[in-house]
């Protein structure tokens, strides 16, 4: 499955690409982030617990992120794994464009699940994922903006 969005948010690239990098500014807006710890300067390990469909699992993962790009972009890989609920894993490229006094930021992510979500079907599997980068990249625009005007 591949996603694709452009979000538009009112604080500079700089702001933007330093938040994308801060594992706290990242815990808050993860939606069901209960852990969030860097391992490495490139490294994190999470653990959050999602519900997709009548399935709720608490998946523990790493993400290591390749910053070859900055401040200009980067791109990060994952692996999640959520017991007898299944796995997920892939990765996003993401852009930072700067616009005047906002930053427009567009990422491509491509994923696959497998075991008992994977069940699920793509419908409901990809309406879900869509509905939970809206939900973070909402709550990542309000912080950044809130602390770039701070």
């Amino acid at each position: 499955m591949e996603l694709t969005d452009e979000i538009r948010i009112a604080a500079p690239r700089d702001a933007v690409y330093r938040a994308l990098n801060d594992p706290e500014v990242l815990r808050e807006c993860i939606p069901g982030c209960e852990e969030l710890t860097q391992t490495a300067p490139n490294e994190l390990e999470a653990k959050v617990v999602l519900k997709i469909g009548p399935v709720k699992a608490r998946f523990a993962g790493e993400v290591t992120l390749d910053q070859t790009n900055a401040p200009d972009g980067f791109s990060l890989v994952g692996e999640g794994k959520g017991g007898a609920a299944g796995f997920a894993k892939g990765g996003a490229d993401v852009t930072l464009t700067e616009d005047g006094d906002e930053t427009v930021l567009t990422y491509t992510a491509k994923v696959d699940v497998g075991g008992k979500i994977a069940q699920l079907g793509s419908r409901l599997i990809a309406g879900t994922a869509k509905k939970l980068s809206g939900k973070f990249f909402t709550r990542f625009g309000e912080v950044v903006a809130a602390q770039t005007a701070a």
